[in-house]
């Protein structure tokens, strides 16, 4: 069944109500997507070979907008206030209306093939095709390289998450806590280390691989987990999150963008209907107290914590009213709490962070 549908161009994405990725009816027949953009109700969106499109609708049409823009292969998007910057294999271009025209910003920029752009603050990150990592603290207007620790200087995608920067290269991903002074790798269960693309929504950061899909991590980067299930093309080059969706563009031929809920992709579904208890606090840093009400003693309750693909990794049975559980050996991450006695069971979101 579907649920509602959004019109890019030729494109239909269609959200299902299956716990999978679902394809779009028509793809970008011409061109790659390799960036996707949200700007309140507008939808940018970066092509190799077509430049910019937007769409003013919600994705109901859309147009191109490259006036000004002497480079039409535009690998990355981002936003930065009302200003978009494009990242093309000509250098960075900055627009300040909208998408109407645009001008290049490249000063210090030494490799002008910009694959990838991210904002966090006043700071604004490109990273480059063989160049590795540049950083402007003046909207664009210079740009210096911040590569310590780096060890791949082709910079597929950038994102910011609080204090941390990651990249993804050729090579796998690597994090700084310190604007870009510092690099280290995260590549835990990464089975294919050339990432194309990244996102984070919240404490959830999703990387796009070469062939490997999409793979999620729940602890800033510690550990990554695959999340495929009906994804057919999985060399994706482009992530967003908006609103409780993921959007996927992957490419040309047997490209398509394809579309999943957070909930779904996570695994992590509430229900709070059932056992009536408290929990708190949440989020937690190193132990969780589950308060059962109206409890007489008589039941027979279970505690479990899962992850967010449905691993068991704690279950006890309480013997009171209240019951903490200590967390200090789990790792950063979202966990599902349940709580079930012999006829029902409720379920938790639990955050921990350290």
């Amino acid at each position: 069944m579907k649920k509602n549908c959004i019109l890019i161009s030729i494109v239909f994405i269609s959200l299902s109500a299956n716990a999978q990725w679902s394809q779009t009816d028509t793809p970008f027949s011409n061109f790659t997507v390799s960036s996707l953009a949200p700007n309140g109700a507008n939808i940018f969106a970066g092509t190799h070979g077509g430049g910019v499109f937007l769409s003013t609708n919600d994705g109901d049409s859309l147009f191109a907008v490259n006036t000004g823009l002497t480079n039409l292969t535009v690998h990355s998007l981002t936003m930065k206030g009302t200003n978009v910057f494009a990242g093309t294999v000509g250098g960075v271009f900055l627009s300040t209306n909208n998408g109407n025209s645009w001008s290049p910003v490249n000063t210090g920029l030494t490799n002008l093939s910009v694959l990838s752009l991210t904002v966090n603050g006043s700071n604004i990150y490109a990273g480059t095709d063989g160049g590795g990592v540049f950083l402007s603290t003046n909207n664009g207007s210079s740009w210096f390289p911040v590569n310590t620790g780096l060890a791949n200087l082709r910079v597929f995608s950038l994102i910011t998450n609080g204090i941390n920067i990651y990249v993804g290269t050729s090579d796998g991903l690597f994090l700084s806590t310190n604007n870009g002074n510092s690099w280290s790798a995260i590549n835990n269960g990464l089975t294919n280390i050339i990432v194309f693309s990244l996102i984070t929504d919240g404490a959830k950061i999703f990387a796009g691989t070469n062939g490997g899909g999409i793979f999620l991590s729940t602890n800033n980067g510690n550990s990554w987990s695959p999340v495929n299930t009906g994804l057919t093309s999985l060399t994706v080059y482009s992530l967003v999150a908006t609103g409780t969706n993921v959007f996927a563009g992957t490419g040309a031929g047997s490209g398509h963008v394809w579309i999943r809920t957070l909930t779904q992709v996570t695994g992590i579904e509430e229900t709070r209907d059932n056992v009536n208890f408290g929990l708190y606090p949440n989020p937690t840093t190193d132990e969780v107290t589950i308060q059962i009400q109206d409890y007489t003693g008589q039941e027979d309750i279970s505690v479990s914590v899962h992850d967010i693909a449905g691993k068991l990794l704690l279950a006890q049975n309480v013997q009171s009213e209240k019951n903490v559980f200590s967390l200090k050996d789990f790792p950063n991450g979202i966990y599902l709490l349940k709580v079930k006695n012999k006829q029902i069971e409720t379920s938790r979101k639990l955050v921990l962070i350290k």
